[in-house]
């Protein structure tokens, strides 16, 4: 798996690949809307074909992440990608990347804690308050579970942080 910066050629690319696996070429969190085919990002390569992508937006100490995707999913992409989003953070100086899920999303918060990413906040009612914002956020999402809160998870790029991988 090769991973290479986002291009203007990909831009297309990424947003049908996040209305296919999220509805809509936008997402909302924490009361903000973003496109992540818009934004900086990396774009994982296998096979002559494009296999994943992560999109992000810097922050002050690091960044926020807005979309990761593998396409299709289950074949180590979104392991590539995040393992050279924390290279960049390194290289760039930030202190910590950090993301947002729904309640809902077990199989992403399985995903991202066994990399290392630890739970850092809950956001009661957050899920509420971005269908202001996108309306088409379903009520119920996997397995049935409504969808009402946000959940933040965060990955410590620091010297010295360790990253809490058990693998």
């Amino acid at each position: 798996m090769e991973v290479r910066p986002l291009e203007a050629r990909d831009r297309a690319w990424l947003a049908e690949v996040c209305r296919r696996h999220f509805g809509a070429d936008q997402v909302a969190a924490l009361g903000r809307l973003h496109q992540p085919a818009r934004l900086a990002g990396l774009v994982a390569w296998e096979g002559g074909r494009r296999a994943g992508g992560v999109s992000y937006c810097e922050e002050e100490g690091g960044a926020e992440v807005e979309l990761v995707v593998g396409d299709p999913p289950g074949r180590g992409a979104g392991s590539a990608l995040l393992r050279a989003l924390e290279g960049l953070g390194r290289a760039r100086g930030w202190g910590r990347l950090r993301l947002v899920v729904t309640n809902d999303n077990t199989p992403a918060l399985r995903f991202y804690q066994r990399r290392g990413w630890d739970l850092v906040a809950l956001h009661a009612g957050a899920a509420d308050r971005d269908r202001l914002l996108k309306p088409d956020i379903p009520a119920c999402g996997i397995d049935g579970i409504p969808i009402r809160h946000a959940l933040e998870l965060q990955f410590a790029l620091g010297p010295g942080e360790r990253s809490g991988r058990c693998r």
